[in-house]
């Protein structure tokens, strides 16, 4: 049930690029708006009824953690906000690399800000990223912009959680809750203008605005419902289903270009991608080996623990799970 659980919430938002063209003839900022205003609604009664509301009296105390949800909140905007348009500007290929390139972008930020120490197959891999973005710069005869917004607003955002250190629905509510007035306000200025399509289109548009709530919170349940299921390293490598999803749907189902020098930076991507999942993966064995040994072992075990425990430190910037899963486009 976890895996399946797992299944549904990357389908879903790998899927998502079909949902987005429905909106139109609403803008991306409108869209965005919509979104913030109705995940707060649809985030809200689902903590109504499991009743989990002792986090927000908690967190209104801790200006540091309210200042961090708000930095998450902005980063967010902005990633939710150049998705939408991506896609409804024909650039679903582009915007799937933003979340290829992101866990090479995550441990950028770690190894800058965090001082993490990377094993050199993560440093081969964090290169041949490099290479890739240089290879994609010249295919599109500009830098991948969109590619990088995405991954570096996500990075940031991802950052920014770790510090809060809130559940998945608990954090999409208050981020939602600092988005929702600016938003509010955007949309009634955009109705005192005769600009709004929200009812102008009719009530089927009307009710797709409101299903962005929806559509931002079910695959959140459904991640949530997997990660307390499915081991952390499953979930990782089950996360790079959305972009892949999102990269068939460009090519095949939105007809996107794809010349011979995109091609070549999309698979330097995934080659980098495939040296990270493999030395997490090598990384995570042998993590369970030490601490399997410390068991069997108790004269050892401080010291063994104390190794296997750095070891986990050094690999989280690579491991593909440590990434926030709440907030995907």
């Amino acid at each position: 049930m976890g895996l399946l659980n797992g299944f549904a919430a990357y389908g879903m938002w790998g899927l998502v690029p079909l949902f987005w063209p429905l909106l139109e003839p609403s803008g991306a900022l409108e869209i965005l708006a919509h979104r913030m205003v109705w995940s707060l609604g649809v985030v809200a009664v689902v903590l109504l009824v499991v009743r989990r509301w002792a986090w927000a009296v908690e967190l209104v105390r801790q200006p540091r953690k309210l200042g961090l949800v708000a930095i998450a909140a902005a980063t967010i905007s902005v990633n939710w906000g150049v998705y939408i348009w991506a896609v409804n500007n024909d650039q679903v290929v582009e915007a799937s690399l933003g979340y290829f390139i992101n866990p090479l972008v995550t441990i950028a930020i770690g190894v800058l800000l965090l001082k993490e120490r990377l094993r050199p197959v993560q440093w081969a891999a964090v290169g041949v990223g490099f290479a890739a973005v240089v290879v994609l710069a010249v295919g599109y005869g500009r830098p991948p912009w969109i590619s990088l917004v995405l991954a570096f607003s996500f990075a940031t955002y991802g950052l920014a959680k770790k510090k809060v250190n809130l559940g998945g629905l608990e954090s999409l509510a208050a981020e939602t809750a600092v988005q929702f007035l600016p938003a509010l306000g955007f949309l009634l200025w955009l109705g005192s203008r005769g600009e709004s399509t929200f009812g102008a289109e009719g009530a089927g548009h009307a009710a797709l605005l409101a299903a962005t709530g929806v559509v931002t919170a079910l695959p959140l349940i459904c991640f949530g419902a997997a990660a307390i299921r499915v081991p952390l390293s499953t979930l990782g490598l089950l996360q790079y289903l959305a972009p892949v999803f999102q990269f068939l749907l460009g090519v095949l189902y939105f007809r996107e270009a794809m010349p011979s020098e995109r091609w070549a930076g999309f698979a330097l991507v995934w080659l980098a991608l495939s040296m990270l999942t493999w030395d997490a993966l090598r990384t995570s064995r042998r993590a369970a080996r030490t601490l399997r040994a410390a068991t069997s072992a108790p004269s050892t075990t401080i010291t063994t623990g104390t190794e296997s425990a750095t070891r986990n430190a050094d690999s989280r910037s690579a491991d593909p799970a440590s990434a926030p899963a709440d907030a995907k486009p």
